[in-house]
């Protein structure tokens, strides 16, 4: 397990109290749904980055269905992502178009 920490959109530091810090086991599947929209964006590239450290190179980020809208937002997020080989949508069994499966190098 790793503590995931939510930053500020800021470039500034900030003082985390324990509502700020998230634990998440580092297996290859990463459930968003516990999190808020604007703490994705620097969630995604340290739970990538935890990943390689670990020697895990597929990834499930489960984004869920809902617009679209998410799911598009974490593709091009994960795009921008150095460690990052491919993104694609799940297949049926592992949650459709509601997840994204992602290959590191």
């Amino acid at each position: 397990m790793v503590v995931l920490s939510k930053k500020n959109s800021g470039s500034k530091d900030v003082i985390l109290s324990s509502e700020d810090v998230v634990s998440h086991p580092i297996d290859g599947t990463l459930d968003l749904h516990t999190f808020r929209p604007n703490e994705i964006s620097s969630l995604i590239p340290e739970y990538i980055n935890e990943c390689r450290l670990r020697g895990i190179t597929r990834v499930r980020i489960i984004h869920g269905k809902g617009s679209g809208q998410l799911r598009k937002g974490v593709q091009d997020l994960l795009k921008k992502i150095p460690d990052v080989k491919k993104v694609l949508n799940a297949s049926p069994d592992e949650g459709g178009w509601g997840a994204s499966i992602v290959y590191l190098n």
